[in-house]
């Protein structure tokens, strides 16, 4: 069983593991595949050392297969194709008592506070899992995580049919949110500066815009007829985006917060007066939003296929961060853990 570990410093080393067997209530599976993520990201450039405390096995974008059940584990059968929902909430705390265990107050988060998915063998808890239909690959499954997080954000915005959205930002989170908002009906804006970003977004079928190069403002109302964007997505984490989602925003419009923000922005909270606009904080998932994401995969309605930039073998884990590290053309990287 080989575990990679990531140590510090923009490293990692893949060592001989050890299988974990299941408890009541747990189950061990065979990792398939595993995304790298923009938080791996941060965790591989040394912002979050204090968090993982390394070494660590990082990694919760994952896709994998029932190996072995614990005790009490109903519903689930060995050689299944499944997902993670790489969270463990308390259950007790009130906000979990309100049914809203995905921002739990003692949340940890699977991959970053306990140890991750890149590895060979993973134990988790089986509430946590979620079947893959067939016809779906473990290459698909492993971007149903992130497909999740946009699947999450759009449902957030009651984004409808008709409606017009623009998305700040066209990384692989933004253009996940762009292929979900145009999957319920809406047409959708990227606003992205780098060009093959933009271009991948045209590929399919999105329109977008350089707000470097464009007045983005001038460009929504144009495109808005006046009107003004519905929906905004913020997912760029940058100032501009901050300033621009209060200015194409209509009146009554809606900003869902995507990005992490690690300092406080100035925001014109005269937009909000004057527009009556709505601010709509939208962290990670619920298991509402993993369900629909494995539906629109399933029913082909989106294909992940083009977000998949590359895949590494998990002994060369390194190389797939490395390749990944400033490269504003890749979408997604897959680590293979075990072959299908």
């Amino acid at each position: 069983m080989q575990a990679a570990q990531y140590i510090g410093n923009k490293s990692f080393t893949v060592v001989e593991g050890t299988s974990v067997a299941p408890q009541a209530g747990e189950v061990r599976l065979d990792v398939g595949y595993v995304g790298i993520c923009g938080t791996d990201m941060h965790i591989y450039h040394g912002v979050m050392d204090a968090r993982v405390n390394p070494p660590a096995t990082i990694g919760h974008e994952i896709s994998g297969v029932v190996a072995e059940l614990g005790e009490g584990v109903t519903g689930f059968s060995i050689g299944e194709k499944v997902v993670v929902r790489p969270l463990d909430w308390c259950g007790e705390c009130p906000t979990c008592e309100a049914g809203h265990t995905h921002i739990c107050q003692n949340l940890k988060f699977m991959g970053i506070d306990t140890p991750g998915a890149f590895q060979s063998s993973w134990t988790v808890k089986s509430r946590t899992l979620h079947k893959l239909p067939l016809g779906v690959d473990l290459k698909q499954g492993a971007l149903v995580e992130p497909l999740s997080v946009a699947c999450h954000d759009v449902r957030r915005s009651r984004l409808k049919a008709g409606e017009k959205a623009v998305i700040l930002g066209g990384g692989p989170i933004g253009q996940l949110v762009a292929a979900v908002a145009k999957s319920v009906g809406a047409e959708v804006l990227v606003s992205e500066p780098n060009d093959s970003r933009r271009a991948f977004a045209e590929e399919l079928g999105v329109k977008s815009v350089n707000p470097i190069e464009d007045d983005l403002a001038a460009y929504v109302e144009d495109w808005t007829d006046t009107k003004g964007a519905d929906v905004v997505f913020e997912v760029s984490g940058v100032l501009p985006a901050i300033e621009a989602m209060t200015q194409v925003a209509g009146r009554r419009g809606r900003i869902v917060m995507v990005a992490i923000h690690s300092t406080a922005p100035p925001i014109d909270l005269f937009q909000f007066f004057w527009k009556e606009l709505e601010l709509l904080g939208a962290r990670v998932y619920e298991a509402a939003d993993f369900d629909w994401a494995i539906e629109l995969i399933a029913s082909g309605e989106i294909d992940l296929k083009p977000f998949i930039s590359s895949v590494n073998p998990l002994a060369d884990i390194g190389n797939a961060f490395a390749s990944m590290d400033n490269n504003p053309q890749g979408m997604k990287a897959l680590v293979e853990c075990n072959a299908e």
